[in-house]
């Protein structure tokens, strides 16, 4: 398995500590913000990554930084007054601050080295910007695992054991490594090889081959940047004609802002003309409708919550004034990114364009709920900065546990019917126990848990950690646990209770949140840009086949756009949960960590793969 916070091995999307790593650099971003709001000020940060830009690369996606130098994709001649254009153009523009991200191995074309002074210097004599330079040295390296990374490394480490029982004397040494959401077996020398090939193609100034041999992720990620990064002059963008509403619907979850100023931007570089619709669907039959501009999304990255505003409300009630909406601002595409009620709220829509023509636009969803219960992705935007809450809260009263001996945690968590934050966080946070709605579960199965929290106050590590899904059982209430666990455990633990709550939804979104909005948003307009082109016939916009009606979800190793019709079957809509879920096999995993006898499900563990080195490009499959 391979642990490096420079993510700068072949063969995987992430390495273990890479996201613990962007969590400091964030954190560091976020503070340096404010501070360079207030003075007008110009912000060099130099982070770590010698050999590889990959760190660089993701903080300035998840923080909207002006300009990033990697060793990967040196900038070409004359970028020295490229750079100051595009920043005094920004301050011109009102933008009160400019962050400029350096990777520590930061080149030029001809090999010589970038260095964070060298650039302040140029800001300095060519624009008189007030200029600071900021290096974060080690500590990066540092601080908690962030709920990804203890996940990742968890996952891994079950996936390396497999693979070593599964292994003969003939077998070759392999790597494990992770794919989209999938763990994957691949030969150590191949990967070692074409990591050294990155090094030999950047020495041999051969930086397009560099760039992609280190992986889909990595060029991924360099060509959302370029989408997002540079403003075209109008006279250069292509001119659509076509108009693209986008809306927030549901509750809120952080990294939304991040996906809208990602699809706004993507869309009016593609020639669209973006409206942002406030209040989901409620303000779209309102009409509150309005034209977003480019600079109207700066500094959207890092804001948590939905800044457009977002309710809970259905369409269905309302399908006239949404038709009506639309005719009056000619909109001419949707994109919908939000949780359950989205997901709902388009298949509403699309039932609804036999009655009203005006509905009979392309529409995309992207995925954004804590909960991570819709159907057709095993990831949403959001889930990833509730965990992180969820771990950090688990980690505070661990501690505060460790202080006084004897004493059990029960904490409840939210996510409705859906168990994906008790169960993953509970994995992450090292949970004795956790109750789902999608796993039943009888007295005698909290009997038990209590006798094994019992035998475990005999050991060294006094404290118990239960974690309960909100929705877990009507009857077997949080208050109900506390006080059996309570009653049970006299004389040998004590019981504290805490509910979580909002705080889940809240918070600045964290770094693979921040990111993966980005990412998943620049796509699904690139899919509106093409369904438009296609859908375009006899002067107008014409899409009533359900393909045109899509929700883009990460479905193991790539990002897929499926259409909606095609994921009913797949939905329970009364508990608002998808009928099938990909985490519920990591549950094996937790209560064998904490010690309980049970076998594991090997059915999806990996084989060993080579190295790819040409994907294939697939119509309506798309790489993250």
């Amino acid at each position: 398995m391979v642990g490096s916070i420079d993510n700068d091995f072949c063969g995987t999307d992430m390495t273990i500590g890479t996201d613990s790593a962007l969590h400091r650099i964030i954190e560091v971003v976020d503070a340096i913000m404010t501070t360079a709001q207030s003075h007008q000020r110009t912000f060099v940060l130099e982070v770590m990554g010698r050999h590889c830009g990959y760190l660089a690369l993701v903080s300035a996606l998840a923080c909207g930084a002006d300009w990033v130098f990697i060793p990967e994709m040196p900038p070409e001649d004359g970028w020295e007054d490229n750079m100051c254009q595009k920043l005094s153009e920004n301050r011109a523009d009102k933008k009160r601050l400019n962050i400029i991200i350096v990777a520590e191995g930061a080149i030029d074309s001809h090999n010589k080295a970038i260095t964070p002074d060298y650039i302040k210097e140029l800001v300095v004599r060519c624009l008189g910007f007030d200029t600071r330079v900021t290096i974060l040295g080690h500590v990066q390296r540092g601080g908690t695992p962030s709920a990804f990374d203890r996940i990742l490394a968890s996952r891994m480490g079950v996936e390396a054991v497999l693979a070593l029982l599964e292994a003969s004397a003939n077998t070759p040494a392999c790597v494990v490594s992770l794919v989209g959401n999938q763990a994957v077996r691949l030969p150590l020398m191949e990967c070692v090889q074409m990591t050294q090939e990155v090094q030999k193609a950047m020495d041999e100034k051969k930086f397009e081959e560099a760039v992609r041999l280190r992986g889909r992720s990595f060029e991924n990620n360099l060509s959302t940047y370029r989408l997002l990064s540079y403003r075209k002059a109008d006279s250069e963008l292509p001119n659509s004609s076509f108009n693209v509403a986008v809306l927030n619907v549901g509750a809120p979850a952080a990294g939304m802002n991040a996906a809208v100023r990602s699809a706004v931007r993507v869309g009016i570089t593609e020639g669209h003309k973006m409206f942002a619709v406030s209040d989901g669907f409620e303000g779209f039959y309102k009409g509150q409708i309005k034209e977003i501009k480019w600079g109207d999304v700066g500094g959207w990255t890092g804001q948590g919550g939905s800044l457009l505003g977002t309710k809970r409300t259905l369409p269905g009630k309302h399908l006239d004034k949404i038709a009506e909406q639309i005719r009056i601002h000619n909109i001419n595409a949707l994109l919908v990114i939000g949780g359950f009620e989205a997901y709902v709220g388009l298949l509403e829509l699309s039932s609804g364009r036999d009655k009203y023509s005006e509905l009979c636009v392309p529409m995309v969803m992207v995925p954004a709920t804590v909960s991570n219960n819709i159907p057709g992705s095993d990831l949403s935007i959001g889930s990833d900065t509730a965990l992180n809450a969820i771990t950090d809260t688990c980690d505070r009263i661990k501690q505060s546990a460790s202080g006084t001996k004897r004493r059990v945690f029960i904490i409840e968590t939210m996510g409705g019917y859906c168990g994906y934050l008790a169960t993953v966080g509970g994995l992450a946070a090292g949970a004795d126990t956790v109750y789902i709605y999608e796993e039943p579960f009888d007295i005698r199965d909290l009997q038990g848990n209590v006798e094994h929290l019992t035998q475990k106050m005999k050991t060294s590590i006094q404290r118990g950690l239960v974690l309960r899904n909100e929705n877990c059982n009507e009857n077997f209430t949080t208050d109900f646990i506390y006080q059996l666990y309570s009653e049970e455990g006299r004389g040998v633990f004590d019981c504290r209770k805490n509910i979580l709550g909002h705080m889940q939804q809240g918070g600045a979104p964290s770094p693979f949140d921040r990111n993966f909005g980005t990412k998943v948003a620049a796509k699904a307009i690139q899919w509106i840009t093409r369904t438009l082109k296609d859908s375009y016939k006899g002067g107008r916009v014409f899409a009533n086949s359900d393909d045109t009606v899509c929700l883009l979800g990460m479905r193991r190793r790539a990002l897929v756009f499926q259409p909606v019709s095609e994921l009913r079957d797949e939905t329970d809509f009364v508990h608002r949960i998808p009928k099938e879920q990909w985490w519920l096999k990591l549950r094996p995993l937790m209560k064998i960590l904490a010690k309980y006898k049970t076998s594991y499900d090997v059915s999806d563990a990996g084989q060993l793969e080579h190295v790819s080195r040409f994907r294939p490009k697939e119509s309506n499959t798309e790489t993250i």
